[in-house]
């Protein structure tokens, strides 16, 4: 069963850190790019950031930029994302899709999705 799995996901405070891990079983993450969404309440899924592979290329979104760094690791089969300054307004569900190869704008493009995490930032 081809599938990603997401965790990392908790409550934590404004200015916290939170390291998302996105895990992929039955099938390798090696030719696949690797993307990061995230949905709040009442909104729309925003794409958050994107790495390719085979090079590794990385993007971010403007809100996140600076903050959140997206790494993977194909050995283990899992990309991350480490959250820094964490903010109330990245309060979302955030889901790890995979796409071939590149990152795309729409989320369409992306084959397989995880079944989400929840982030709360919030005192």
């Amino acid at each position: 069963q081809l599938q990603l799995v997401e965790s990392g996901g908790d409550l934590v405070q404004p200015g916290g850190s939170l390291s998302l891990s996105c895990a992929a079983s039955g099938f390798t993450l090696d030719y696949y790019a690797i993307a990061w969404f995230r949905q709040a309440p009442g909104r729309e899924r925003e794409g958050v950031s994107c790495i390719t592979s085979p090079d590794g290329s990385t993007s971010y979104s403007d809100s996140v930029k600076g903050r959140f760094t997206i790494s993977r690791d194909n050995h283990k089969n899992t990309v991350y994302l480490q959250m820094n300054s964490l903010k109330p307004e990245d309060t979302a569900v955030y889901y790890c899709a995979a796409a071939p190869s590149l990152c795309y704008p729409s989320d369409l493009a992306y084959h397989y999705w995880g079944q989400g995490t929840q982030v709360t930032v919030s005192s």
